[in-house]
């Protein structure tokens, strides 16, 4: 189980798990009801679709790093920001690099960790 304690870890988490493809794990980051952004803009409710988007994300083979711009913490409640970069190859192998600056909101659980309830990768 993804155990994520304090808000400020819980990008360094995802990216960990992300680069070992581990998406069962990566879902135990999410609130059943979460809500995310797709790619192409639109918007991702429950852990359905996103799971479908982080699959096709794992498909790309790629490594992912990141950075944390600052993580706000109020009431059970924390606003995060990261800096981050996918790196990988297209199926016909050309290099690929996509960057993103996230809006995420995570919700400290009854058991003490944190969770995703809004992920919004290129939110900022």
């Amino acid at each position: 189980m993804q155990d994520v304690r304090k808000p400020e870890d819980m990008n360094e988490v995802f990216i960990r798990t992300f680069n070992e493809g581990k998406i069962d794990a990566l879902m135990e980051l999410y609130e059943p009801g979460a809500v995310s952004v797709a790619q192409d803009g639109s918007p991702l409710h429950g852990l359905d679709g996103i799971r479908a988007e982080l699959v096709g994300l794992l498909a790309l083979g790629g490594k992912m790093e990141g950075k944390n711009r600052y993580a706000l913490t109020f009431d059970g409640v924390a606003l995060l920001s990261a800096n981050w970069t996918l790196t990988a190859k297209t199926p016909d192998g050309a290099p690929l690099v996509v960057q993103g600056r996230t809006t995420e909101v995570i919700r400290r659980q009854p058991d003490g960790r944190w969770l995703y309830i809004i992920d919004h990768p290129t939110g900022a």
